[in-house]
């Protein structure tokens, strides 16, 4: 696979370790990318008849570096001394976790609406955008040349000034000569190298029952929507668990340059069942809260 990529012969990549003992014999050494095995199901997928595919890794590589030897066997009659178990974790290659995803054929399928678009570079962009939203973090995409990546449609992903991998549409040497789809994309990236957020609390479910009711606001017609929500959210407490605009209504009822937002408003108390009283007097202060941050009036 390296050799149909067209790696050089000194790319970190062809630093394999083999084992001893593989579970297939033609297969005897350690991964250091997940994208050829990738690959090879994405050829295997479209030579079965599945031409729009997208798959994706999340595993161990194994990367030797010039620090990494081999090693004498150790007796098994006895522990091990201090200073073979620090040979032991000195011959140790570095073994991070990535996560890697190619794509192919169409991103959007054909149908009575057009042709279909075909899977481009952004789409590789995007799965990055995709990983970064999942573990909080903000990354920065950098024009690179990096095989087996197209050099005009490969990005290099940042993490702060650390990188973290690649993504783009795969070079058209490279897909000729490993028989994949025209403008197949791929994105690996080294997870370990992506600083690990706090974890996100779970929200608190509450076995008690909900009281619903509905609120409608006049506001001026350049006001959002959302920024009345915001304000009835902000007045109406921890008791309001959810809120939806259902309705929007214009007419010389309200006013000119005015409308009426409708709301549907759902109260829940964590700890007790709540009363029409309690909710009443929850919409109550979500109206003032209104009133005061955008001029919205309770309508009649």
């Amino acid at each position: 696979m390296f050799d149909l990529w067209g790696l050089e012969a000194d790319d970190s990549r062809r630093m394999t370790t083999r084992v001893l003992n593989p579970l297939e014999a033609d297969r005897p050494q350690l991964a250091t990318t997940l994208l050829p095995a990738l690959l090879e199901a994405l050829v295997r997928n479209v030579s079965r008849g599945l031409v729009d595919v997208a798959l994706f890794a999340i595993a161990q590589v194994v990367q030797p570096t010039e620090q990494t030897r081999g090693v004498g066997l150790i007796p098994v009659d006895r522990r091990p001394t201090d200073d073979e178990i620090a040979m032991l974790d000195a011959s140790l290659p570095r073994q991070p976790q990535h996560v890697a995803a190619v794509l192919a054929g169409l991103r959007e399928p054909r149908g009575p609406w057009g042709p279909g678009r075909p899977v481009e570079a952004a789409d590789a962009f995007e799965a990055v955008r995709i990983i970064a939203r999942a573990s909080r973090v903000d990354v920065t995409l950098r024009p690179a040349q990096y095989l087996p990546w197209h050099p005009g449609r490969c990005a290099q992903v940042f993490v702060g000034e650390s990188s973290v991998g690649h993504a783009g549409q795969l070079h058209p040497a490279v897909i000729e000569r490993s028989g994949l789809p025209k403008g197949t994309c791929a994105v690996e990236l080294n997870l370990d190298a992506i600083p690990c957020s706090a974890p996100l609390p779970a929200p608190r479910v509450s076995p008690y029952p909900a009281v619903f009711q509905d609120v409608s606001l006049v506001v001026a017609a350049d006001i959002p929507a959302q920024a009345v929500a915001d304000a009835v959210r902000a007045g109406a407490g921890d008791l309001l668990e959810d809120i939806a605009l259902f309705d929007v209504f214009t007419g010389p009822q309200i006013g000119e340059h005015r409308k009426s937002l409708t709301f549907a408003l759902r109260f829940r108390a964590p700890d007790r069942t709540l009363t029409e009283d309690d909710a009443s007097a929850a919409r109550d202060a979500a109206v003032q809260s209104a009133a005061e941050r955008v001029g919205a009036v309770l309508r009649g």
